[in-house]
C-alpha cells in the first residue's frame, strides 16, 4: 500500500456501528461547528483530504468511509442500499454525540444526504440535526445521471465477472475520464485511490454497491421532494465539465424548481471538484458557511 494510503489508515479510527466496523477521520476542535463529509462511489473519505487544509482551524471535521467503501467493513454477501447507508451515518452521528452539523456530500454521498434530508424534513425543528447541505457533483435526479459504461455493466448480470477482471489500468482510464481536461489525476493519485478502493477485497463488492442507481429511480420523488422542501439552506458546487453530473444536472435542478442559497459552477472542472480544485471549493464552501452566520 502506498505510504499516503497507509498514513490515512493509521491516522483514522474505527467505530462499531450496526455490527460493522466503520472507519473515519476526524480533525479539529470538537467544540467548534462540525462539518460532516460524505464521499462518493467508488472512493472513500480520502477524497476530502485535499479540501481539509485550511478548514480545521475553525471547524471540527468528520468523514467516515461508508459500508463497503475504503477502510470500512466490506461484507460480500450483503444487500447494500442508500437507506441503510443513511441509517449507519445517523447512528454514527449519534455515537459521536454530534447534535448539529453541516453536511458536505459528493456523488453517491449526495443521494445518502438526500435521504438524510428527507428524514430531517419530517422532524420537528427542535429535533433536526442538519444545519446546511453542500452538494458536489452527484446524480440528484436519475434522468440526468449519465452513467459510465463500466457502471452499467456492473449493474448487469455480468457485474461479478467484471469485478474479477477489473484492473488498475482499467480503473485509471474510467476514473480519469470524468475529470476536467487540465486536472487529471496523476499516476501517484491513481495508485492511492486504487489501494484504498481495493483494500480488504473491495473489488468483490463493486457490483453490490452500484445498486444505488436503482435506488435513485425507486425513490426519485422522495429525494426530489427532499430538495424542494429542504428545511436547511443548500449549496451546489458543481464541476461543469463533468460528463456524469455536470452542467446538465445544475440545469435540471433549476428546471425542477429546487432552491439553493448558492450555486457555484466551476468551468473545466470535472466530477471531483474537491480533488481537482480544492482551493476553489474551499473558498466557495467557506463563503456559504459565512453567509449562514450573517
Amino acid at each position: 500500500m502506498r505510504k499516503e494510503a497507509q498514513d490515512w489508515l493509521d491516522q483514522g479510527q474505527y467505530l462499531p456501528i450496526s455490527g460493522r466496523r466503520i472507519f473515519f477521520q476526524q480533525r479539529g476542535d470538537l467544540t467548534k461547528p462540525t462539518l460532516f463529509f460524505i464521499h462518493g462511489f467508488p472512493t472513500s473519505s480520502w477524497d476530502w483530504e485535499p479540501l481539509w487544509h485550511g478548514l480545521e482551524q475553525d471547524y471540527h471535521l468528520l468523514a467516515p468511509d461508508m459500508l463497503g467503501f475504503g477502510f470500512s467493513a466490506k461484507p460480500e454477501n450483503h444487500i447494500y442500499s442508500i437507506m441503510e447507508q443513511a441509517d449507519i451515518l445517523e447512528a454514527f452521528l449519534e455515537v459521536k454525540d454530534i447534535k448539529a452539523c453541516h453536511v458536505i456530500a459528493h456523488d453517491y454521498g449526495d443521494t445518502v444526504a438526500q435521504e438524510m434530508l428527507a428524514r430531517e424534513n419530517a422532524k420537528a425543528p427542535e429535533d433536526q440535526r442538519l444545519l446546511s447541505l453542500c452538494l458536489l457533483n452527484g446524480g440528484l435526479f436519475p434522468e440526468t445521471h449519465h452513467a459510465k459504461f463500466i457502471q452499467k455493466i456492473l449493474l448487469s448480470p455480468l457485474g461479478p465477472l467484471v469485478n474479477k477482471l477489473s484492473s488498475k489500468p482499467q480503473f485509471q482510464k474510467s476514473f480519469s475520464s470524468v475529470f476536467g481536461p487540465d486536472t487529471k489525476p496523476s499516476a501517484d493519485d491513481i495508485d492511492i485511490f486504487w489501494d484504498i478502493i481495493t483494500y480488504n477485497g473491495g473489488k468483490r463488492v463493486f457490483h453490490k454497491l452500484i445498486t444505488y442507481m436503482r435506488d435513485r429511480k425507486t425513490h426519485r420523488q422522495r429525494w426530489l421532494d427532499a430538495l424542494k422542501e429542504a428545511c436547511v439552506p443548500i449549496q451546489l458546487i458543481n464541476g461543469s465539465f463533468d460528463p456524469v453530473s455536470g452542467a446538465h444536472m445544475v440545469m435540471r435542478f433549476r428546471e425542477l424548481g429546487c432552491m439553493a442559497l448558492d450555486i457555484v459552477e466551476l468551468d473545466n472542472i470535472g466530477h471531483y471538484p474537491h480533488v481537482e480544485a480544492p482551493g476553489d471549493v474551499r473558498r466557495a464552501l467557506l463563503g456559504f458557511l459565512n453567509q449562514l452566520q450573517e
